[in-house]
């Protein structure tokens, strides 16, 4: 557990750490800041610097091209570009496209990149080697994985149309779930409040599927993943997860909670770069079971058992091998290789679990000290407090004023997004704490910017009230 003991009042205790702020309750979502927090001191800008200086996994961060000025607290959107990528990247055009030509899908190992690139993943996701592979987007891996879940369902009890899943989900997946439902003669149900307390009562005999984020995008709440796969389970249901804000910033352990099947994205805590290539993974349970008509609705030459046989039919190969589609993007793939090494070097340091611990201590410290800054300018706290509940960001809601707070961090060099909300849900103002790249000391200068912008009322200036394509 970290801990600041330079913030140990003499005959006190530390006011924040690991665990949880004495102060703090262990409630959750939209928690008012507008209240003191202890009488006990606070961190200091001294304190985070002396945690940086003893944190073992500081010299991550020096694999990362990180511009100067800039605290990036958006890596849950976009993760930074790593020294190694360009150098990388420039090998397969000049070396393998230049010189290898085509020669290269065998001679550079192009043709298995997609394998190997997923079996470094499955290291970060507790899967096993061969149950992985790196292809194609988010969204079209999800539209993969369900229409095959929907095919494996009807198989086992055709009675079963009914997919759950969250109104906060990301709404790709639930774009996705919708357009399946609608063709395949399904119903999407949704569900709003505290999953823990939803989740049962939707489970009824007529379910054949859920599909949750991991971490939730909107407010970083985190299931438990084992428990709620066995609810599944036991009502009937198959389980898939989308690990979009999950791989390379929390622990994740597919096979010893049972899953289903799994999606992820490549381009946010995996470093893979903008549109980076996703991620599928299948239960080697299911996978092993697969027969010749258990086929995604997607499907192409990359996914047939024999694809240079160039036979006129479909024959898939085992496995998640079958939900390869077409021609893999070998640039793009070499990219998101770099990036996902630049999670895995934290194995010799402890890996994911250390990773984790700094994770909390970072949310952790953000959130005591905007409760200490803050408090009287309107701001609520929407992700859970208890630490086994939240991901790796920390998202705020305020009444007014939300997108322009955001662009004026922005403006000052503190990068963090928006994103809106509607008639069940606030706007949110969220940032991102990557540990391999974000320190203790751009948590402090991050808040103490936050402050200043809520206290002089720079957000009020017209130019950042108008909204930009991308928020």
């Amino acid at each position: 557990m970290l801990r600041c003991s330079a913030a140990i009042e003499a005959g006190g205790s530390a006011c924040w750490m690991v665990t949880g702020c004495p102060a703090s309750t262990p409630s959750c979502a939209n928690a008012s800041i507008d209240r003191p927090i202890s009488s006990q001191r606070c961190p200091t800008l001294d304190d985070c610097r002396a945690l940086d200086a003893a944190d073992p996994l500081r010299p991550l961060r020096d694999q990362f091209d990180l511009p100067a000025g800039v605290i990036y607290l958006d890596g849950n959107s976009l993760g930074p570009l790593p020294h190694a990528t360009a150098a990388r990247v420039q090998d397969v055009v000049r070396a393998g496209w230049g010189q290898g030509l085509i020669r290269s899908w065998n001679a550079a190992g192009w043709f298995t990149l997609p394998q190997r690139v997923g079996d470094l993943i499955g290291r970060l996701i507790g899967a096993g080697p061969g149950e992985t592979v790196a292809t194609d987007s988010t969204s079209i891996n999800l539209f993969k994985v369900l229409s095959l879940a929907m095919h494996l369902q009807r198989r086992r009890d055709a009675g079963r149309r009914v997919l759950v899943s969250e109104r906060s989900n990301f709404p790709t997946d639930l774009y996705v779930a919708e357009a399946l439902c609608r063709d395949h003669g399904w119903t999407l149900r949704l569900i709003d409040g505290d999953p823990r307390e939803t989740l049962p009562a939707a489970l009824g005999p007529d379910v054949g599927m859920v599909m949750l984020t991991h971490v939730n995008y909107r407010t970083g709440a985190m299931h438990d993943m084992a428990a709620v796969t066995a609810a599944a389970h036991a009502a009937g249901a198959l389980m898939v997860w989308d690990l979009a804000h999950s791989a390379g910033a929390v622990p994740v352990d597919l096979n010893g909670a049972d899953a289903d099947f799994a999606v992820g994205c490549g381009y946010k805590y995996l470093n893979g770069g903008p549109g980076a290539p996703a991620f599928a993974w299948v239960n080697p349970r299911l996978g092993a079971g697969f027969g010749a008509d258990d086929w995604p609705a997607l499907t192409g030459w990359w996914g047939h058992a024999a694809p240079f046989a160039f036979t006129p039919d479909f024959q898939p190969a085992p496995g998640v091998q079958r939900l390869l589609c077409g021609t893999q993007p070998i640039l793009s793939l070499a990219a998101l290789e770099v990036g996902v090494r630049t999670v895995l070097a934290a194995e010799p340091l402890g890996g994911l679990a250390a990773l984790r611990r700094k994770s909390l201590a970072l949310t952790e410290l953000f959130i005591t000290l905007v409760e200490a800054r803050c408090a009287g300018h309107g701001l609520a706290l929407v992700t859970p407090r208890a630490p086994e509940r939240r991901g790796s960001q920390v998202c705020l809601t305020r009444a007014e004023g939300g997108y322009a707070i955001v662009q004026a961090l922005i403006a000052r060099g503190v990068i963090g997004d928006f994103r809106a909300g509607d008639a069940h849900q606030p706007d949110i103002l969220r940032f991102g704490f990557a540990p391999l790249y974000v320190g203790f000391e751009d948590v402090w200068h991050a808040v103490d910017h936050l402050y200043q912008v809520l206290q002089t009322g720079a957000w009020r200036d017209p130019a950042l009230q108008r909204p930009q394509a991308v928020t």
